[in-house]
């Protein structure tokens, strides 16, 4: 993690999000609590499963920070226990290991997003941005970027006011890439969140499906709303 240095980022939205971590080690607490607080946010802290999930289901937050090894009761079982209480708090788990299998389960728990430690603070942020967006647009059930609008419950995409058509895949990517927007996102991630787990590695299913996109979304519109990030993958942005 790197804490010399932390560059202001806004989280976009101009509002104090209300943001609970569950993490046993202080260090990384602090890490994140610090620079949390310097952009403004309100900053709760537990140490362990058990405490962490009273405090979730006791007051609201706008996202929940959820260590996957945890006293008591894991990540994953608070997670759980969560969403089985219909608890709708966007959660990202932070895990020591860049494994699927541990990714997989996080995900199929209800976890929003996860982040593998080591992590740079404006990572974090950027996915807390990005999660508490995507929970206030499914409340509105419609996404808009620069003049491009997404209208969730009727999946109709429109740029100035003319409907363009997609694809359910299409679709499914273009929401996938707005909702995180700002952010950039490998190929692999693009793959695991919106093909699944079952293809594999090598293939150019991304890259075929961000081409057509680009054909329907940005030839003869500006700003171009898909961007190529050299060395990392895809981003949506103005």
């Amino acid at each position: 993690m790197r804490g010399a240095h932390r560059e202001h980022i806004s989280n976009n939205r101009g509002e104090v999000l209300r943001v609970l971590i569950i993490e046993d080690e202080p260090r990384i607490v602090e890490f994140i609590k610090e620079g949390l607080e310097q952009e403004g946010h309100e900053v709760y802290s537990e140490s362990d499963g058990r405490a962490g999930l009273a405090a979730a289901l006791s007051e609201n937050h706008d996202a929940i920070i959820l260590d996957v090894m945890l006293p008591l009761m894991d990540g994953f079982a608070v997670c759980r226990e969560l969403r089985d209480r219909d608890v709708s708090t966007p959660i990202i788990m932070l895990t020591a290991r860049d494994d699927i299998s541990d990714r997989v389960e996080g995900l199929n728990t209800g976890a929003d997003d996860y982040l593998t430690k080591p992590f740079a603070f404006e990572e974090l942020l950027a996915r807390i941005g990005a999660v508490t967006r995507r929970n206030k647009a499914g409340e509105a059930n419609a996404i808009k970027i620069a003049d491009l609008e997404i209208d969730l419950d009727r999946h109709v995409v429109s740029r100035r006011g003319q409907v363009i058509e997609l694809t359910p895949k299409e679709f499914n990517l273009l929401e996938y890439l707005v909702l995180n927007k700002n952010i950039a996102l490998s190929r692999m991630r693009i793959l695991e969140s919106v093909w699944g787990f079952d293809f594999a590695a090598e293939t150019n299913v991304v890259d075929v499906y961000i081409r057509y996109l680009r054909q329907k979304l940005d030839e003869g519109f500006e700003p171009k709303i898909i961007k190529t990030v050299r060395g990392v993958g895809y981003m949506a942005g103005e």
